[in-house]
């Protein structure tokens, strides 16, 4: 298949989506309500075309003069106020459209454009050139006379509207592209999605994405599962091992954990289960970076709680070591991930503690994705060569029960660790098993741990006790 020439959006998350970007010389429909933040994103991909040697003619609609457009886009990072009326030209047609009609308004552009040397033409207002046609054959005609001429010189065009145009309209049918913008009420919450309904000739991601709106303008986070689901991981399994810090623990486990796999430690509150993984970074060193990734608590209150178990952690600002702390509060599933998978990848991460997997389940909106969400996460970690620790809170604090986590979660990961807690002679006690190693050889015995000045400590065989039932969790495989 012949590759098409593209022009970067500048939008991250928008060239994955699209395959690579906009088509050079393409027509798109950019829809969506008033507020979905098309002008916010064509101006976005307006300021980087320039930036990169581009040149814009953005063509508007409005009665009024720019100025109240151009102090609104001034609170974004990629307004850039000395390119106004040098590389990037804002014309208002307002006037030729309401007195001379769309023909006019063709011949305008057709001569601006090409005055001015545009590579990327913006005609924001495609829904009040519709009302001005008389019939849909008009509307097909301006938009295939203006895309016609753009192509004719490479420029690549982006039509705006309010107007959700369905598939069988006249301007869906002219154009190469259809991008739509829209939002949804998630709990008391509103998400913004973003989805490609046309790309002709050319693939991309469908399906709708999660974007959010700052000051650094639009950033879409493409669904993980459709951008990575297609990883293949390694034909070759690394038999080394990683020591989780524990040195008792490493030996249940039969020399610690195998390098690339991923563990779920799994128990109730206060069971020890960000102490396990406060261990496990604990060993990070120049060839082994680490990076705590969690939900709950920031770095000072990691090292303090680290230094009162007497647990040595790499010194602040290491270069190999790092605290990312995502408090819960209104998360997106997909922010999290591509977050998570950047700092991996820039940091050459070999030790990754999650600490709270919870924290992307509670951000998800769509959760019957989640297990090919948590599936697809945890291959590209494998496929990436990172150890991975990950916790799990189960719900029982004390109780006679033992569950494992969701079993289709559990499916997805190599090995887990159950830590529990319960009750004899009016004293707390916890104890810590391996319920399951993939494709390796473990001690299957449950044995108690205390808290101590050094750190978690395992210590003799749990007796059988009617206090401390057998699992009913998954046996190993």
């Amino acid at each position: 298949m012949e590759e098409f020439s593209r022009i970067a959006s500048g939008i991250s998350g928008l060239d994955q989506i699209l395959e690579g970007g906009l088509i050079k010389g393409a027509s798109y429909i950019v829809q969506g309500r008033p507020g979905a933040g098309k002008t916010i994103l064509s101006n976005q991909v307006a300021f980087h075309h320039v930036a990169n040697g581009g040149r814009v003619l953005f063509v508007t609609l409005l009665s009024e003069s720019h100025d109240r457009l151009f102090q609104a886009l001034g609170t974004f990072d990629f307004f850039d106020a000395q390119q106004l009326g040098e590389d990037i030209s804002y014309v208002s047609v307002f006037q030729t459209m309401r007195q001379e009609g769309l023909d006019a308004v063709v011949k305008l552009l057709r001569h601006e454009t090409k005055r001015r040397q545009a590579t990327l033409l913006v005609f924001d207002g495609l829904l009040n050139a519709r009302d001005r046609a008389d019939t849909d054959f008009d509307v097909k005609t301006f938009v295939a006379e203006v895309q016609g001429q753009a192509a004719f010189v490479g420029c690549t065009v982006m039509f705006l509207t309010s107007a959700s145009l369905e598939e069988t309209s006249p301007e869906h049918t002219m154009v190469d592209g259809v991008i739509e913008l829209s939002d949804m009420l998630a709990g008391v919450r509103t998400v913004r999605q973003i989805q490609v309904r046309k790309s002709r000739g050319s693939r991309a991601i469908g399906g709708l994405h999660k974007f959010e709106i700052d000051r650094r303008g639009v950033t879409i986070y493409p669904r993980l599962e459709a951008l990575y689901g297609g990883v293949a991981l390694e034909d070759e399994i690394s038999s080394a091992r990683l020591s989780c810090g524990v040195d008792d623990l490493d030996a249940l486990m039969g020399g610690g954990l195998p390098q690339g796999s991923v563990t779920l430690i799994a128990g109730p509150t206060g069971s020890g289960k960000t102490t396990l993984g406060l261990h496990f970074l604990s060993r990070a060193r120049a060839d082994e970076p680490a990076l705590h990734f969690g939900f709950f608590e920031n770095e000072k209150r990691l090292r303090l709680k680290a230094r009162s178990l007497g647990i040595g952690m790499p010194a602040e600002g290491s270069d190999f070591f790092a605290v990312r702390s995502h408090p819960m509060a209104e998360n997106l599933l997909d922010r999290l991930a591509h977050d998570l998978i950047n700092e991996v990848r820039e940091r050459k991460i070999s030790r990754l503690f999650i600490d709270g997997l919870g924290g992307f389940e509670r951000a998800s909106v769509h959760r019957d994705r989640l297990n090919e969400f948590f599936a697809t996460l945890m291959n590209h970690l494998r496929a990436l060569g990172v150890t991975t620790l990950a916790s799990w809170e189960t719900r029982e604090i004390i109780g006679s029960n033992v569950y494992a986590p969701a079993g289709e979660i559990s499916a997805v990961l190599d090995n887990l660790i159950l830590l529990r807690q319960f009750e004899e002679n009016d004293d707390l006690l916890r104890s810590i098993s391996i319920q399951k190693m993939r494709e390796s050889a473990f001690d299957t015995a449950s044995r108690r741990f205390v808290f101590t000045s050094a750190g978690l400590h395992i210590g003799e065989r749990s007796k059988p006790s009617a206090a401390i039932p057998s699992p009913l969790s998954p046996a190993a495989d």
